[in-house]
């Protein structure tokens, strides 16, 4: 089961911005994404639309996967 929910880093711990419904003690796995890196070009639903446009692979045979790269690492 998947829950996703934001929280902030102090003093070494990971504190949620609201309760949790999970019992004391459960063991979790976490994958951490920090806000900066959350939405690339400030939104991730404008990235998301910019890599749907792009040209599927095998339509005019130049996709080779670094466009999707611009749009999300604009910087790089």
């Amino acid at each position: 089961m998947a829950k996703h929910f934001t929280a902030v880093y102090e003093e070494g711990v990971l504190r949620p911005e609201h309760p949790l419904d999970l019992p004391e003690g459960e063991p979790l796995h976490l994958i951490v994404v920090t806000q900066k890196n959350a939405a690339p070009n400030g939104n991730v639903a404008n990235a998301l639309a910019e890599i749907a446009a792009l040209p599927l692979e095998g339509d005019t045979g130049a996709f080779s996967g670094a466009e999707h790269d611009s749009v999300l690492y604009p910087h790089s």
